[in-house]
C-alpha cells in the first residue's frame, strides 16, 4: 500500500456534540471509535461571531448518532466548513462538553487539495459510480490514478493517525467502526498498530461483483480489497452484497480463503466476517416527529397542492437516483390515461447535492428540466402535473410523506434508501410504495411493495398505473406489511445484530492497551 502513516500531515481537534436520543437495547463495555467522512456537526460562525453547531444531514449521520447511546463515542470525520478546520487547528477554542455528554467529535483538517481528490474526485466522481453500476465520463486513467496518489491515500492515513492518537489516550483496546467508501484503506493501516482492537467497516452503497472490480487498476484495486480484510467484520446492507463480497475476494485476491458457509475470508493469518446489517429507521423517533408543529403546518399547506391522488418521490439529486426516468414514466403515464390529467399531481422534494461536482450539476439540470417540460406539456391554468421542492428541508418530505397515494422509489441501485422505510411508517393514506428491485431495501420490503426494473419506464408506467388503480383493500394489505416489516428490522435491529458479533468477537480477544 502507498504512503506510510508518518507521511501524513493532519491537524485535529475535538469538540462537544448534540444530547443523543435513548434507545434501549445492547450496550458496548468497551471505547467506542466511529469514523465517517461527515461528522454529526458542521460549525460555523453567526454574524456576532458567535459559534454554531448545526447537525448533519443524512441517514447514515442519524443511524449513527444513535450508537452513542451504546458507549461512549469518539466520533473521528473529516472537517468540512471553514470553522471545522479553525477548530480542528485549534485557532478557535472547543466549546465546554460536560462530562454527562457520550460522545465527543474530533475533526481532521484536511489541505483543500488532498480534500478536493479523495472527496470529490476519487470518491464521489468514480468509486460512487462505479459500485452503483452507472455509466458516466469515467476520469482519465492518469488523473484517476493521481486523485488516489494525492487524494485517497493521504485523507486515508490522515484519519488513521487521528485513529491512533485517540486510541493511545484510552485504557483498552477500543472498537473501531469505519464508514463507507471514503475510508476503505484506515483498517490496514490500523490492524498493526492495534492488534487487539475490533475493527469493522460498514459500507452503506451497493458492493458489485468481480467483475466491476477488476475496472480498476491492479494495485488500487489489491490495496483496497487487502485493508478491507484487515477488518475483523465486514458490514454491508444485504445478502447479494454479501455474495458479491465473497465472489470479488475469492476471484480477486490471491491467497483468500473464502468460507461461504460460514460467511468468512481467511487473509494475511486472519479472519474477516462477512455479514448483512440492513440498516433501516428510528420508528418511535419518526413518529414523534410526523406530530410535532413543524411537520403538522408543512403537512397543512403541503394539502392545498395535492391531487385528488398524489405520488410522491424525495430524492437527493443523484444520478443514481434515477428521477428522469420516473418522469419519463409519468408523462407515458399521462398520455396513456388522459382522464388523469387535473387529478393526479407528482411532488417531488428534491435536495441537492455534491454541487461541487460537474456530473451532479448536469443531472440536477436535466432532471428540472424533465419537471418543466412535463408541466408545458400538460398544464393548465389550474393544474400543474409537476410540483418540485428544490431545497434540503427534511420535515417538509416527513410531511409529505403522510400524504401520498403512491411513493415512488426508483433507483438504478442503492445500498439501503431509508425513503422506502420512511414513508410505510409515517403514511396516513394506505400509500403504495413502488420500488426498484436493486434497492437493498427490496429484500426487506418484497412482500410489501410492488417491484420494479428501474431502467424499464414501460414496466415503471405500468407500475404506477396499477398503484393508483389498486383497491382499497389490498392496498390497506400492502402498506401494513410494509409497516411490520420496517418495524421488525429497524434501527435498533441494525444496531444489535453489529454489536452481538463484535461482542462475540472480544470474547475471543485479550483486553489490553492499545
Amino acid at each position: 500500500m502507498p504512503g506510510t502513516l508518518a507521511e501524513a500531515a493532519t491537524r485535529t481537534g475535538e469538540t462537544t456534540c448534540f444530547p443523543i436520543r435513548s434507545l434501549s437495547a445492547r450496550e458496548l463495555d468497551r471505547p467506542l471509535i466511529v469514523l465517517s467522512n461527515r461528522g454529526p456537526l458542521e460549525h460555523h460562525l453567526d454574524e456576532t461571531g458567535t459559534l454554531r453547531a448545526v447537525r448533519g444531514q443524512g441517514g447514515v449521520i442519524t443511524a449513527l448518532s444513535a450508537v452513542a447511546e451504546r458507549a461512549r463515542v469518539h466520533w473521528i470525520a473529516a472537517a468540512i466548513t471553514e470553522t471545522d478546520h479553525r477548530i480542528a487547528s485549534g485557532e478557535l477554542s472547543r466549546p465546554h462538553r460536560s462530562p454527562q455528554e457520550k460522545l465527543s467529535l474530533q475533526l481532521v483538517s484536511l489541505k483543500p487539495e488532498v480534500y478536493d481528490n479523495y472527496y470529490n474526485r476519487f470518491s464521489n466522481s468514480f468509486l460512487w459510480f462505479l459500485q452503483h453500476g452507472i455509466e458516466h465520463s469515467k476520469p482519465r486513467t492518469t488523473a484517476l490514478e493521481y486523485a488516489w496518489r494525492a487524494g485517497y491515500v493521504p485523507a486515508n492515513q490522515a484519519m488513521a493517525r487521528a485513529t491512533l492518537r485517540a486510541a493511545c489516550r484510552l485504557e483498552t483496546s477500543p472498537v473501531v467502526m469505519l464508514h463507507d467508501y471514503h475510508l476503505y484503506l484506515v483498517a490496514r493501516y490500523l490492524r498493526p498498530l492495534l492488534p487487539h482492537a475490533v475493527i469493522q467497516h460498514f459500507v452503506h452503497i451497493p458492493w458489485p461483483g468481480p467483475d466491476t472490480w477488476d475496472q480498476l487498476a491492479a494495485g488500487t484495486r489489491a490495496s483496497i480489497l487487502a485493508s478491507l480484510l484487515a477488518n475483523d467484520i465486514v458490514g454491508l446492507h444485504t445478502r447479494r452484497d454479501v455474495r458479491n463480497f465473497l465472489d470479488t475476494a475469492q476471484a480477486l485476491v490471491p491467497g483468500a480463503v473464502v468460507d461461504r458457509a460460514a460467511s468468512a475470508i481467511r487473509y494475511d493469518g486472519r479472519t474477516t466476517r462477512v455479514h448483512a446489517y440492513p440498516i433501516s429507521v428510528d420508528v418511535p423517533k419518526l413518529r414523534r416527529e410526523v406530530t410535532s408543529a413543524e411537520v403538522r403546518s408543512y403537512a397543512k399547506n403541503l394539502a392545498s397542492v395535492q391531487g385528488e391522488r398524489t405520488i410522491v418521490r424525495v430524492d437527493r439529486l443523484d444520478p443514481s437516483k434515477n428521477i428522469v426516468r420516473g418522469f419519463e414514466a409519468f408523462d407515458l403515464l399521462l398520455q396513456r390515461r388522459p382522464e388523469l390529467r387535473g387529478k393526479v399531481r407528482f411532488l417531488c422534494f428534491l435536495v441537492p447535492s455534491r454541487t461541487s461536482i460537474s456530473v451532479y450539476r448536469q443531472y440536477e439540470h436535466q432532471t428540472l428540466e424533465a419537471a418543466r417540460s412535463l408541466n408545458r406539456r400538460y398544464g393548465t391554468s389550474g393544474w400543474s402535473p409537476v410540483q418540485v421542492f428544490h431545497e434540503n428541508n427534511y420535515y417538509q418530505a416527513l410531511a409529505a410523506m403522510q400524504l401520498y397515494d403512491v411513493l415512488l422509489v426508483n433507483p438504478v441501485a442503492d445500498g439501503m434508501n431509508l425513503v422506502s422505510k420512511e414513508g410505510p411508517i409515517v403514511n396516513e393514506r394506505d400509500g403504495v410504495l413502488v420500488l426498484s428491485r436493486t434497492a437493498g431495501s427490496y429484500e426487506q420490503l418484497a412482500e410489501g411493495a410492488l417491484g420494479v426494473n428501474p431502467r424499464d419506464v414501460m414496466q415503471t408506467l405500468r407500475t404506477l398505473e396499477a398503484a393508483l388503480d389498486m383497491p382499497c383493500a389490498e392496498r390497506q394489505r400492502r402498506a401494513n406489511l410494509l409497516k411490520c416489516a420496517v418495524e421488525q428490522e429497524d434501527l435498533s435491529f441494525w444496531l444489535d445484530s453489529q454489536l452481538a458479533d463484535i461482542d462475540e468477537i472480544l470474547r475471543l480477544r485479550p483486553e489490553s492497551r492499545p
